[in-house]
């Protein structure tokens, strides 16, 4: 019998773009140390733009990381594979809805939303609309999270889905990295007399799409990369030099021993009301300072350099990363 149902997380989440840059904010920049690698000199910036918008910016990654709306696209074919699996068992597949879009900005910053900014907090607020409207309240005026939809999975439709028996943690058996190397590892698990496929119909709608064959690169590969970039970057001579200014700036405002942009939240305690008088008042400092330094010029020339070293030292790996990317969207046309 063929039926809807709500489903768990997708293995690589929704907003992959998004969630990406908040991990490289909260990890790119601690601790200190040279530059770059053991000995490698620090690479020469070119241009320095002057108070660049975010959305304006183009670091060489760039090209290997989808958009949202690819994101989006590819998530539509991973929901298409992952039916295509369930309906070889009987069963019927609903996506989970949509997330919800991103609040709306305030009106100087909407053709920057619109043009898809991928690095609006890569150095922290940017934004001056932004800051006077809603200070560090990143989540301003955006909808609620749709509601859980359909009826509660069975327990055969369960274990297609997850290849795991429903209640009985641990029971999923292996994982294999690969479609390819799946199709050679037997789940021990069956439905109906047939077996599921290693971690359910959603790791192989997954895997036949991000991970086809046993060459294929990982996913987060070229994240990996501009968050090692991001963190050289940080550790910069000229990235501590603008930095240390822009915590002179904001000493002089009345906020004093703030290392960076991103301690500013914790420093301060406004973390339970970001988009409250005193966090809005921080923030049109924060970005004050930056633009007064030019923060997020010098940062991000540093990081495009870091950047494009990572990418001839792996240039290789990259250019097979690439291909395979360029395969998914074969995939992707198939299914328009």
């Amino acid at each position: 019998m063929s039926r809807n149902f709500p489903v768990r997380a997708r293995p690589v989440p929704a907003g992959l773009a998004a969630a990406l840059t908040a991990v490289l904010v909260l990890t790119g920049c601690s601790g200190s140390g040279p530059g770059d690698a053991e000995g490698a000199a620090e690479p020469p910036l070119g241009t320095v733009a002057v108070n660049p918008a975010t959305a304006s910016l183009a670091l060489p990654l760039d090209a290997y990381q989808d958009t949202a709306e690819e994101n989006r696209r590819m998530d539509a074919v991973q929901d298409r594979l992952t039916a295509r699996c369930m309906a070889r068992y009987g069963f019927g597949y609903a996506a989970p809805p949509a997330p919800p879009a991103p609040p709306a900005p305030p009106a100087p910053a909407a053709a920057a939303a619109a043009a898809g900014d991928r690095h609006r907090y890569l150095y922290g607020l940017a934004d001056p609309a932004y800051a006077a409207a809603h200070g560090y309240d990143k989540d301003a005026g955006a909808p609620r999270p749709p509601k859980p939809h359909g009826p509660p999975l069975g327990d055969s439709a369960y274990t297609v889905m997850y290849g795991e028996r429903p209640g009985v943690p641990g029971t999923s058996g292996p994982d294999p990295r690969t479609q390819e190397e799946a199709d050679e590892t037997p789940s021990g698990i069956t439905v109906g007399g047939r077996p599921v496929p290693p971690g359910g119909c959603q790791r192989e709608g997954y895997r036949k799409l991000y991970a086809p064959a046993k060459d294929s690169v990982d996913l987060l590969y070229a994240f990996g990369l501009a968050s090692e970039a991001h963190t050289r970057a940080g550790r910069d001579s000229r990235v501590r030099a603008v930095l240390a200014k822009w915590s002179a700036c904001m000493a002089r405002g009345g906020y004093p021993d703030l290392p960076g942009p991103y301690d500013v939240q914790r420093r301060l305690g406004l973390a339970a009301d970001p988009g409250g008088p005193r966090a809005v008042r921080a923030a049109v400092r924060d970005v004050a300072c930056k633009r007064e330094v030019n923060l997020v010029g010098v940062w991000a020339a540093a990081e495009a350099a870091y950047q494009q070293r990572l990418i001839e030292e792996h240039a290789e790996t990259l250019a097979l990363y690439a291909r395979q990317r360029e395969q998914r969207f074969r995939l992707a046309a198939t299914f328009a």
